[in-house]
């Protein structure tokens, strides 16, 4: 198994974390970003898109990260990720979708505000208009984890993935959050997770931009 992709991607870290919850062997080779690599024809063959991440696995190649997860939870998890039953595999399966729709293009919006952009091309509206929808979206996430400790029921699933591998970002970003206890028991909950500390919680200052 095969995975391109740089490990300071969130889209990459959730692909990663997945792998290293199922304990699966694979190789991982940086691609996109400072490593490049994505306008390669060898790279093109396998993604039109020449985005990341990329999944080889035997002659199957995949991408769009929520896909990569779904694959791997369902041909490898044994039911670990994808869950035990159809029930459950539908709450993990609609969380993902709702993050992806909903709070992720806000998350994005905000890291770039706070972390990606130089100081010079920051936009205070921006940021603030990003903060309010986050902090809107984010209380249904604690609302709903005011009543079970994972997404989709009693343990961690492939919905969970998606979500998780923002929080990371969400906790160690510079802004004033509003206080939302259940979701902050989940991240912690999370921290406690090897495969979440050694795929999510790293270093992202390398995306920080240079110093003028």
């Amino acid at each position: 198994m095969r995975l391109w992709g740089r490990k300071t991607s969130v889209n990459v870290q959730k692909v990663l974390w997945a792998l290293e919850e199922l304990g699966l062997d694979y190789d991982q080779r940086d691609a996109g970003g400072a490593f490049g690599g994505l306008d390669t024809q060898e790279y093109l063959a396998l993604n039109p898109t020449r985005k990341v991440p990329t999944l080889q696995d035997g002659e199957l190649v995949i991408w769009e990260s929520n896909a990569v997860v779904r694959h791997l939870a369902r041909e490898h998890g044994g039911g670990v990720l994808a869950g035990s039953n159809p029930a459950e595999t539908a709450r993990a399966d609609m969380w993902m979708e709702w993050f992806q729709n909903n709070p992720y293009p806000h998350f994005i919006a905000l890291f770039y505000q706070l972390v990606r952009l130089p100081e010079a091309e920051r936009d205070a509206a921006t940021r603030d208009q990003a903060i309010a929808a986050l902090s809107g979206h984010f209380a249904v996430l604690d609302q709903r984890l005011n009543d079970q400790p994972f997404l989709a029921g009693d343990r961690l699933t492939m919905g969970d993935i998606p979500v998780g591998a923002a929080l990371y970002r969400y906790y160690s970003m510079p802004f004033d959050r509003p206080d939302l206890p259940a979701l902050a028991a989940y991240y912690q909950r999370l921290s406690q997770r090897h495969a979440y500390r050694d795929t999510v919680m790293t270093s992202y200052d390398s995306l920080r931009p240079a110093a003028a």
